[in-house]
């Protein structure tokens, strides 16, 4: 009886919706769809690209990449053991497949997810692989298409897998300015930092029947709202009903959808010139201009006398959050001039949590954007703590592209625990608010200084961060994900965070040797909140030492720069940080 059980095992599975005892080879004929109830099973990368595209067609794009642990993490165990498990029970390389192949004869570049390897999370060996996808999506000049199966960002990366988010969205930025197709398949579940980038920023978004989709996941929602969740929340057919994807598709009908798309895309594609060659070097007097400029690989935090002081990170991150740390308009009012407020995101609302508006810097007018917390309770709840709505990610896209036409620089004041996670910022479109922003600041052709001022928390800070330099208070930090949660999931309890913010990398020094920051701003012995005039002081010296040398780069070049600091967030790079080549 024993023997015999692995087996019936596999002859039969159990419906996940209607707990119905099914015959396995009945399903897989059905293409792993319920026959009773439609349920739409889960697919693994490989069962997916078997579905969808033409028989003999496939050909798989390198997946080898260099071990890394960029950030030395461990919880109860350490990451490089996740990882031989997850390559060991899926057969995977990482949570992505990537190949070309035609469907209905149409040549496109697939990138796949697997929800099976970690959750399917994004970290830099993903970013790096769809990247590389789309990469040679725009070289063979065809469409890509996204299947995305996500939790969202890896925590057990830090910072650097939210870094994926720009660097993956700035290679669809580069085929949406060569006029290819770019699609996305949402599946379930799409959450987190895939839904608030390359999952929503195509240029078509499809979801097969079944998919869920949304940037806080249910259970985070429930926490932070206390309330019930309406029938159906962050399903296929809401989202479609709230205008947030172009169809929900049945898998049966999955193929020859695309196909048609592709099909679509077609003779206009045959008509397009060459894509013309990129120049490999700059003439050397910009070249020079430049270099205190251009990113570099990694920067060495200051140390010595007049060198920030090493806290422990959970300190740090209380620090932070003190509620007497200045906020965006108290830096408003000490470091620039002439502020003039801007409001609206001409959609329909006006989000408290962000402030934007035009400013003098010395003798510059800049457009300002920040996160608004507040300092009393009263003050938190009015702005909401500091968690944009899509409708204040959506009024700071407004005032980042008015920026550019105008010809002004934008500074950025990052201060945010995350996005709104409420339900109507769910129903609203959040992700693809968030992803939206993102897409937009990999090529404003504008300068953009961002500073972490005091939270810098997951999409809803990178929202305001993709910039030609990041600064970075002493005392502020800048996560993939709050110690809390991070703690909440691969600790036993959410007693854990302390631990937590040490194993994420989070505080300034750590951020600068990862090379995510730039330069950290100095505090007061004490701390911000202790000499906000001292603190200001600071940061309006750094603001312009960072910013006038930007003034005078050429639009395109300083396009190209920021983007050549979002790619090298990829897992080459973090394989040399971690001394695997």
């Amino acid at each position: 009886m024993t023997a015999t059980a692995p087996r019936e095992e596999r002859l039969w599975s159990r419906c996940a919706g209607c707990a119905s005892l099914l015959y396995r080879k009945r399903l897989r004929r059905n293409l792993d769809v319920c026959p009773e109830c439609g349920e739409h099973a889960r697919l693994a990368a490989p069962e997916r690209l078997r579905q969808l595209v033409d028989p003999g067609s496939l050909r798989p794009l390198p997946a080898q990449l260099p071990e890394a642990d960029p950030i030395d993490f461990v919880d109860v165990l350490p990451y490089p053991h996740r990882l031989s498990a997850a390559r060991a029970s899926t057969g995977l390389a990482e949570a992505v497949v990537c190949a070309t192949a035609t469907i209905g004869g149409h040549p496109a570049v697939l990138a796949v997810m697997d929800f099976r390897f970690l959750g399917g999370s994004l970290g830099c060996a993903v970013g790096e692989l769809i990247t590389r996808a789309a990469e040679r999506a725009l070289d063979d000049r065809i469409p890509l298409i996204l299947i995305t199966a996500s939790g969202g960002a890896r925590m057990q990366e830090g910072a650097l897998s939210l870094m994926q988010m720009a660097t993956i969205s700035q290679a669809i930025a580069a085929l949406r300015e060569a006029g290819l197709l770019t699609v996305s398949v949402l599946t379930d579940p799409t959450y987190g930092g895939v839904a608030a980038s390359f999952a929503t920023n195509t240029d078509l978004v499809l979801a097969e029947s079944g998919a869920r989709m949304g940037f806080a996941g249910p259970r985070v929602i429930r926490q932070v709202t206390g309330r019930a969740l309406p029938e159906g929340f962050q399903s296929a057919d809401v989202l479609l009903r709230h205008g947030q994807v172009d169809m929900v598709v049945q898998r049966r009908s999955l193929r020859g959808r695309l196909g048609a798309l592709l099909a679509a895309t077609g003779p206009a594609r045959a008509g397009r010139p060459a894509r013309p060659p990129v120049p490999r070097q700059e003439p050397a007097p910009l070249r020079e201009r430049l270099a205190e400029v251009a990113p570099a690989a990694a920067v060495t935090p200051p140390t010595g006398p007049g060198a920030p002081a090493v806290r422990d990170a959970w300190d740090t991150v209380r620090m932070a959050r003190h509620p007497g740390r200045p906020t965006t308009l108290d830096y408003l009012d000490l470091v620039f001039d002439g502020f003039v407020e801007l409001h609206g995101d001409r959609l329909g609302g006006d989000c408290p949590a962000i402030v934007g508006g035009v400013a003098r810097l010395a003798d510059r007018h800049v457009m300002v954007i920040g996160h608004q917390k507040g300092h009393t309770t009263a003050e938190l709840v009015a702005r909401n703590f500091g968690m944009a709505s899509p409708a204040g990610h959506r009024k700071a896209l407004r005032l980042m592209r008015l920026a550019a036409r105008l010809g002004l620089p934008v500074v950025t004041l990052v201060d945010t625990p995350g996005a709104d996670p409420g339900v109507s910022a769910e129903e609203q479109g959040q992700a693809a608010a968030i992803a939206e922003n993102i897409l937009t600041l990999t090529v404003l052709p504008t300068p953009v200084l961002a500073v972490i001022t005091g939270e810098g928390g997951s999409g809803g800070a990178l929202a305001l961060a993709v910039a030609d330099r990041v600064l970075m208070l002493e005392n502020a930090v800048y996560s993939v994900i709050s110690p809390e949660g991070c703690a909440a999931i691969l600790w036993p309890d959410r007693s854990a965070a302390p631990q937590a913010a040490r194993a994420l990398r989070l505080t300034a020094p750590d951020l600068c040797r990862l090379g995510v920051v730039d330069e950290i701003v100095p505090e007061p012995p004490t701390a911000a909140h202790d000499d906000p005039a001292e603190t200001a002081h600071r940061l309006r010296a750094a603001l312009l030492t960072n910013l006038l040398p930007l003034l005078d780069v050429p639009p395109a070049m300083l396009v190209r720069l920021r983007r050549q600091r979002f790619r090298r967030f990829g897992s080459a790079r973090a394989g040399v940080r971690a001394g695997a080549r």
